[in-house]
């Protein structure tokens, strides 16, 4: 027999059913919700949850790795542009900017002084070459005279050393025409190379001279740039050590191409080419200096910009660990390992280089460690988790390169 009382309770709309209906429908709401979890946490003996996070195994696999090196560019050819000639400047022919040809004018030095020069230089040398011809006219007017003993041989001899003042007197006036010529050309200052112009300091009027400390502006041939970065002793050692080739030359040969990282973090477009290496090492630095070259037809580089060369090695056997599983602390890289009762333990990593969004790792974990994949953020040492295997764990490593 049932008891009205009971049947009361489940049923809405009795008096006073209202709050204990609306208890059992969040009752059960809260319980769908605790099922639907597909990985829910487990509690310890006290009380508090353990939180189930997925967990990583490092396996050696082969891989990519690179290094960077900060570097500074340079145009294949950096002129410094000086007057070779004092006087005033006369005319500028170019903008700060312009892309000139080698031979195309650009400067112009008041040339009237130098004109007069060179004037003054060709009369002298008319002047000496007059002086030769009388002298070879006494000679020639003395030598039968001596022969048939008319007179002294001793006016022969000084009608010939007049002879041979007059020709060096000639020549010396011949170099003094061609140095006034090559001053007269040197009021117009040309482009040695092709390139781009930089700034130019100097307005029109301005007395300028060969000792002038500033240049009248730096011509740049970016056709190809260089970029100069250095490697330490470390770097360089083992730089020589997996590089194929007996040689710097051959082991320099044989690398891959380079890539360049600009100043705002986008790799330029072009590869590059490391084609020397410094003979010595910088005692003040420790380092040694190398030079890579990158194509520039488009002039998309200029000189005096800055960027990084990355360095790029195939890795047959390397340890990875991705970088969303690593925390920094106090200039150190850490990781979460899987211990004993699924503790986790804060272990340093040491790492020799990336590739991708992974870390190459040198020392502090190796093949078949287990590490805390993501979730780190919220862990601390000696933590108890649920580990989660992530499915293909190898396979994920290598997606996340």
């Amino acid at each position: 027999m049932r008891n009205p009382l009971q049947e009361k309770e489940l049923i809405p709309n009795a008096p006073g059913a209202a709050g204990r209906w609306k208890r059992l429908l969040g009752g059960i709401a809260l319980a769908a919700a605790l099922g639907g979890c597909s990985a829910p946490a487990e509690e310890t003996a006290a009380g508090t949850q353990v939180p189930a996070l997925p967990v990583l195994t490092i396996r050696q696999q082969p891989a990519t790795t690179y290094q960077e090196f900060a570097g500074k560019l340079e145009g294949r050819v950096n002129v410094e542009i000086r007057p070779q000639v004092e006087g005033y400047l006369e005319k500028i022919y170019v903008e700060e900017g312009a892309y000139v040809r080698a031979g195309q004018p650009l400067f112009k030095v008041n040339d009237r002084p130098y004109r007069e020069q060179l004037g003054n230089a060709a009369a002298s040398l008319d002047a000496a070459r007059a002086a030769l011809l009388k002298a070879q006219v006494d000679v020639d007017r003395l030598t039968p005279l001596v022969q048939n003993n008319v007179v002294s041989d001793v006016q022969l001899r000084t009608a010939k050393s007049n002879q041979l003042a007059a020709q060096a007197g000639v020549a010396q006036a011949e170099a003094m025409r061609e140095s006034a010529r090559i001053n007269l050309g040197y009021t117009t200052i040309a482009a040695p190379v092709s390139g781009y112009i930089g700034r130019i300091p100097r307005k029109i009027g301005s007395l300028v001279g060969r000792t002038d400390a500033e240049p009248l502006t730096l011509l740049s041939d970016i056709r190809e740039v260089y970029a100069y970065f250095s490697m330490g002793e470390t770097d360089f050692l083992a730089f020589t050590r997996q590089s194929p080739g007996n040689t710097i030359e051959e082991k320099l040969e044989n690398l891959p191409p380079v890539a360049l990282i600009l100043a705002d973090d986008s790799e330029y477009p072009e590869k590059g080419r490391i084609d020397a290496v410094e003979g010595q090492f910088d005692k003040t630095t420790g380092a040694i200096s190398f030079r890579a070259v990158f194509p520039n037809a488009n002039g998309l580089i200029r000189s005096g910009t800055t960027g990084r060369v990355r360095l790029e090695q195939r890795r047959e056997e390397a340890i990875l660990v991705p970088q969303e599983s690593t925390y920094e602390l106090q200039e150190k890289i850490f990781v979460y390992t899987l211990a004993d009762s699924n503790k986790v333990r804060s272990t340093a990593i040491t790492v020799s280089g990336r590739s991708g969004t992974s870390y190459l790792v040198k020392d502090g974990v190796k093949s078949g460690d287990k590490i805390v994949f993501t979730g780190i953020s919220s862990l601390r040492d000696g933590m108890t988790i649920t580990p989660q295997p992530v499915p293909g764990d190898s396979l994920r490593l290598g997606k996340a390169l």
